[in-house]
């Protein structure tokens, strides 16, 4: 799930580069640090959906 909103928010990077404008605050840096930290938090293995980890009966 991180991964596809990591993607989306580098695509409005990439536009916002391309256009040369930005939205007060939220710029290029702002859209492409929030996808990094989407995109750190997918290969953490946050947010997938399935638990990695399970507990065994002993």
């Amino acid at each position: 799930m991180f991964a596809i909103v990591a993607a989306i928010l580098f695509a409005i990077a990439l536009i916002f580069a391309l256009a040369g404008f930005a939205l007060g605050p939220l710029d290029v840096i702002t859209f492409i640090s929030a996808g990094l930290l989407c995109l750190a938090l997918h290969l953490a293995g946050i947010g997938a959906g399935t638990r990695t980890w399970r507990r065994t009966r002993v």
